[in-house]
């Protein structure tokens, strides 16, 4: 973005690595999932390939969304990402109403197909949450909430938007269950957002999940920042969940075995902007669809 290499500013998620990957490493294809304006973890734990992500961002033809969408709004339907989304909370009702068609199939073909909404403690607050939740459990739908509460929303501290820290006791209003996790700890989000998932396939219906973690880096690369707790950043950072991952292998695999791994991830990411910086711009005289969609009709 400083470089000039994108279209305005991004939302980085920096430190929130753990809820995005150990959340969706639950999630088949079939499974849906709805994201935020942070989502490059999600996307990537969804199977979104990492240079069509890093093209999208860039405004790439080859990008996931043929450089159109923009790094907030990436989608891949084949992959059962229905996109992030720039208004925040947006993603919420529409997890929820995807989760409704979600039962009707699974009604009618036998399959457990459930839906993931991925969302902030910034969105947490607003109106459609409550209404989205206060429905999922009313009509037993397959959907999990798995809220990120990264403890900022914008330069806005979440003491100063809720009267409870843990937002994740407002589920027994809603008459489904609620869990407080590690958000930096991998193993422990999958392991809570698991148990949840395969409680929506048994048809026993929602589950609100709050991992807690905190925003590393600004609300976006334009951010001056200056607003956030410099002790709470110093600690933040050592429990980075990279770091803590890393240590959690530490008696069982070998130090150079990790060294080896961390190095192809970075070497597979620089070939991916590397990649994406040299492929060309979208052409707008070609409105015609991307395969594999296509035009209803044609």
């Amino acid at each position: 973005h400083k470089a000039g290499k994108t279209r305005g500013p991004i939302h980085r998620c920096d430190g929130q690595e753990a809820v995005g990957i150990g959340a969706t490493a639950m999630l088949d294809d079939e499974d849906l999932l709805t994201s935020t304006h942070r989502g490059h973890a999600h996307y990537v734990g969804k199977g979104v390939g990492l240079h069509p992500i890093v093209a999208e961002i860039l405004g790439r033809a080859t990008g996931a969304c043929a450089g159109r969408a923009g790094h907030m709004l990436i989608a891949d339907v084949r992959k059962g990402l229905l996109g992030g989304n720039a208004i925040v909370g947006g993603g919420i009702p529409a997890a929820t109403g995807f989760a409704v068609s979600l039962q009707m199939k699974n009604r009618a073909d036998g399959g457990q197909r459930v839906a993931m909404c991925i969302f902030g403690d910034g969105a947490a607050q607003t109106g459609i949450c409550h209404e989205s939740m206060n429905i999922a459990a009313l009509w037993t739908l397959p959907v999990v909430f798995v809220l990120e509460h990264n403890q900022y929303g914008l330069t806005a501290h979440h003491s100063t938007q809720s009267s409870v820290p843990d937002l994740s006791v407002r589920a027994a209003s809603y008459g489904m269950p609620g869990e407080i996790v590690d958000g930096n700890d991998i193993i422990a989000v999958h392991r809570a957002v698991g148990a949840a998932v395969e409680r929506a396939r048994r048809g026993e219906g929602p589950s609100l999940i709050e991992a807690k973690t905190y925003r590393m880096v600004g609300f976006s690369t334009s951010d001056v920042g200056g607003y956030q707790n410099d002790e709470d950043l110093s600690r933040w950072r050592e429990r980075d969940p990279i770091v803590l991952a890393r240590a959690m292998l530490a008696d069982s695999v070998p130090a150079e075995r990790l060294d080896a791994v961390m190095a192809a991830a970075r070497a597979e990411v620089d070939a991916a902007v590397e990649q994406a910086l040299n492929d060309p711009l979208p052409s707008f005289a070609d409105h015609a669809p991307s395969a594999p969609y296509t035009v209803a009709g044609a």
